[in-house]
Formats: C-alpha cells, sequence, structure tokens
C-alpha cells in the first residue's frame, strides 16, 4: 500500500507543539524550515497541501514564561494571542523564500458543525488551493470555549482531511509511528508499519500525551485516524524530526505507521451525505436536469430547477426530485430557500445580477451530491 501515497494529490500534513516549540524551549526556527522545504517541493510536483499547525499556545507559553500548559481557558485564549503572531510570522517569512504565499486560517468545532460555516469553509480552503496559496490552519483559541474545542489539533487536521476529501493526513509527531507499546517505557518494543485504522488490537497500544505541551496523545491520533478514513484519507503517523520525512512518506518509503481508510474518498464521501443528513427541503427539476445528474455525473445548476419548497439554509440537505416526485439525488446547497427561488430557472450567470452577489456558480456541487 506504500506505493500508492505516490499518487497523493491532497495532503494535510499536522506538524505538534512539541515538534514546533522544540520540546517547549522555544519555536524551531529550523525544524519550521526544513517542513517547509518539503512543504514547496510538493507543491512543485502538483501535490495541494493543507498545514495544520499546532504551537500557538506553546509558543505563547515560552513567550509569557509559563511552565506548565494552562487548564484556565482565558489563560490558553492568552498564551494562543501572543504565541500566533510570531508562529504565522515565521511561517510566512520561510515559505516566502520558495516564492509561496500563505493564509491563516482559525476554525473552531462550531464552524465545522454548522453547515453553512462548513460551506463556507470548504469553498476558501479550496480557493486558496486553487490559486497555489498553502493554507496554514489552527484552532480559534483566541476565541475557543470549552464546548467547542476540538480538543487538539490531530482531530482538526482530520476534520479538514475530511472537509476538502484528501488523499492522505500527515501526521508529525516527536516518536516514530505508532509502537505495540509505549517506547519511552519499553525500548524494545516494535512499531507498527502498517495496519487498517480501525483495527481493534490498535486501541490498546495507544497512550496519551507525555510532552505537556499539546493535548493531544497516540489516542488522539488514533481516533484522529478513523475520523479520516471516513471520508477515505489514510493517515501516516511519523516522527517529525527525521531528515526529508515529509518527501519520504509521499515517495511510498516505509517509514511511520500507515493507518489505511477502508474504502476510497469519493465513496465514503458520498456515503456520508446519503445517511447522516436530514433533508430541510426540496428541488424539481427538469428532464435535462435529471439526465444531466444522473448520466453525466455533473453538478446541479439552477437553471435546471423548475421549483423549490421547504424552509432551508446554504449548506443544509435538500432531496432533487423529478417532476413525477421521483427521488433523484441529495446534497449540499450553495444557497438559502428565499435565493433559490429567486434563482431558479435561471442561468449560472444571470445569479449575480438577480441576487446582487454570486456565493458559487453551481447550486450544489456534484462533490456534495449523491444520487438516489
Amino acid at each position: 500500500m506504500r506505493e500508492n501515497l505516490k499518487g497523493v494529490r491532497r495532503c494535510v500534513v499536522k506538524v505538534g507543539s512539541a515538534l514546533l516549540t522544540d520540546d517547549g524551549r522555544g519555536l524551531n526556527k529550523q525544524g519550521i524550515g526544513s517542513w517547509v522545504g518539503q512543504i514547496a517541493a510538493l507543491r512543485m510536483q502538483g501535490v495541494e497541501v493543507v498545514l495544520v499547525s499546532s504551537g500557538a499556545v506553546a509558543a505563547g507559553m515560552v513567550t509569557l514564561g509559563m511552565d506548565v500548559r494552562p487548564r484556565a481557558i482565558h489563560l490558553l485564549q492568552a498564551a494562543a494571542a501572543v504565541g500566533q503572531m510570531g508562529l504565522v510570522q515565521l511561517y510566512e517569512s520561510h515559505f516566502k523564500t520558495h516564492d509561496l504565499h500563505t493564509a491563516q486560517v482559525l476554525l473552531t468545532h462550531d464552524d465545522l458543525a454548522s453547515r453553512t460555516r462548513y460551506l463556507n469553509a470548504r469553498s476558501t480552503l479550496l480557493a486558496l488551493l486553487e490559486l497555489g496559496v498553502v493554507p496554514i490552519v489552527n484552532e480559534n483559541d483566541t476565541v475557543v470555549t470549552e464546548e467547542i474545542r476540538f480538543g487538539d489539533n490531530d482531530t482538526l487536521g482530520a476534520l479538514v482531511a475530511n472537509l476538502l476529501e484528501a488523499d492522505l493526513l500527515l501526521v508529525l509527531t516527536d516518536q516514530d509511528g505508532l509502537f505495540e507499546q509505549d517506547p519511552r517505557l519499553f525500548p524494545a518494543a516494535k512499531l507498527i508499519s502498517e495496519s487498517h485504522a480501525f483495527a481493534p488490537a490498535l486501541d490498546a497500544m495507544a497512550g496519551e500525551s507525555r510532552s505537556g505541551l499539546g493535548r493531544g496523545g497516540m489516542s488522539t491520533k488514533l481516533s484522529a485516524s478513523r475520523l479520516a478514513a471516513r471520508s477515505g484519507a489514510h493517515t501516516v503517523l511519523a516522527n517529525g524530526r527525521s531528515d526529508g520525512v515529509i518527501k519520504r512518506v509521499i515517495d511510498g518509503e516505509n517509514i511511520g505507521t500507515l493507518l489505511l481508510a477502508d474504502q476510497p474518498a469519493v465513496a465514503a464521501r458520498k456515503r456520508w451525505l446519503a445517511g447522516h443528513l436530514q433533508m430541510r427541503g426540496e428541488l424539481v427539476l427538469d428532464a435535462g436536469a435529471v439526465r444531466v445528474l444522473r448520466e453525466g455525473g455533473k453538478s446541479l445548476l439552477a437553471v435546471g430547477v423548475l421549483r423549490s419548497s421547504g424552509d432551508f439554509l446554504r449548506g443544509e440537505m435538500v432531496r432533487c426530485v423529478d417532476e413525477k416526485g421521483q427521488a433523484v439525488a441529495c446534497g449540499l446547497i450553495n444557497y438559502s430557500a428565499e435565493e433559490s427561488r429567486l434563482i431558479s430557472g435561471r442561468s449560472s450567470g444571470e445569479i449575480e445580477a438577480e441576487l446582487g452577489y454570486i456565493a458559487e456558480s453551481e447550486l450544489i456541487h456534484r462533490d456534495n451530491l449523491v444520487l438516489l
């Protein structure tokens, strides 16, 4: 299966706090320069990369002289606000040496739980990738509350992989991968080279974080790999301090632990769309639109909609039926019920004239649509 990693076209790279802060001694400038150089090389090969970066809180702790990660939310927020400044500036300066632009994207769990924000985040990240920009994603610790925390950036990395239908989630940690036993306690412990993400035997092998800098241990990384696998992304856990680790993983080298998804990304995402969201409205399609969806695998355009019903918001799930009321498809819609009624039957070029703006040229993008 390692050979399959050579075909990766979109990758989420997550870097942990212990690596980014050199185990709490301050921002690891040399390490960041190395990872940025490897990501730049992947971009030159045509691989789209999203960087999920921990380290804002840990960097702020160093600046503020905190020896132990705060438990109080307001102190975490303060540390994150201080640390994020230096972290992003350092990334930006390194990527500039490779003539690459970066963008800071701060997310909370609520951003991805809300269907509207989910589509907004997805559209923005895809636009950045299309423009050749490297998005740098972090949890928005400065506004986060206990109820909406991701809990760790391993989970955030998996959610971003889900969001973008990435082929691979690469988690860079301070360990060589997942071992049968904790190698810090059992030096002869055997490294797990490859396994299916949902293999029950893995649960007993994962432990909690021992660095005190981040919130995640191997257990959160295993959970993240399973979350990523639900949308078809494989996960590799590897030591970020290994020379050329990112390139070596993409080249299919046997390094770290490969946790395999059990199905391709497209099939997994379609299954999620079909089975896990409540229908909020209905679109009646003309014969041409039905044919295009069923035979062409295309997106649904407003011009093919005869009428709509229901009270839905952008990003909510709607059912598509033919003129006889037979179910054709369902998907996440890019416009609200009121907007959809205004643009039904109109070409994509007329949307802006009718609404005064254009969110997307498609009413439902094919990536967010599944045939019934």
